[in-house]
């Protein structure tokens, strides 16, 4: 059985969107037109290691909630990951101590968070615009997979 064909249509689409991605220069967030809501698949990269990939729908909006100092840990999930890391805190819990919730009111996981939050700030982010979203979910699940970012997790619980 071949693959159907309007499903195909959107897979010739993502690698070509994803050198489009890879491929453009790093921006400063700020430089973002704050009127538009921008729908993009987004990456952030330390030097030429790719962390990060994610989707959205305003990209302004979702990169401030990536690292603004007052985002939750539902908010800035990248950041929470890091601090996850930072900390020693890898397993995800789900009732009682060690949840997201607990964590991010736990002074020491509360530091590594917020500088997670501003080292965030700091990576190079490029984007993409992508208005559909199932193109948007296949680019970031290919790009996830063919650059093998570390802090993406498309597990479920």
């Amino acid at each position: 059985m071949a693959i159907d064909p309007h499903f195909l249509q959107y897979l010739e689409t993502v690698h070509e969107k994803f050198l489009e991605l890879v491929n453009s220069r790093p921006i400063d967030r700020y430089s973002l037109n704050s009127d538009e809501k921008i729908p993009a698949v987004y990456l952030f990269s330390e030097g030429d290691l790719h962390l990060y990939v994610g989707r959205t729908n305003n990209l302004k909006q979702r990169l401030g909630n990536h690292c603004n100092p007052g985002s939750q840990h539902n908010q800035a999930v990248f950041a929470f990951k890091l601090a996850r890391i930072a900390t020693n805190n890898l397993e995800a819990i789900y009732v009682g101590d060690g949840t997201r919730k607990a964590l991010s009111v736990e002074a020491g996981f509360a530091k590594a968070f917020s500088a997670a939050k501003l080292q965030v700030g700091k990576m190079h982010l490029r984007y993409v615009r992508v208005d559909d979203q199932l193109e948007q979910t296949l680019l970031e699940i290919y790009t996830a997979k063919v650059l093998q970012t570390p802090h993406n997790d498309f597990g479920t619980s």
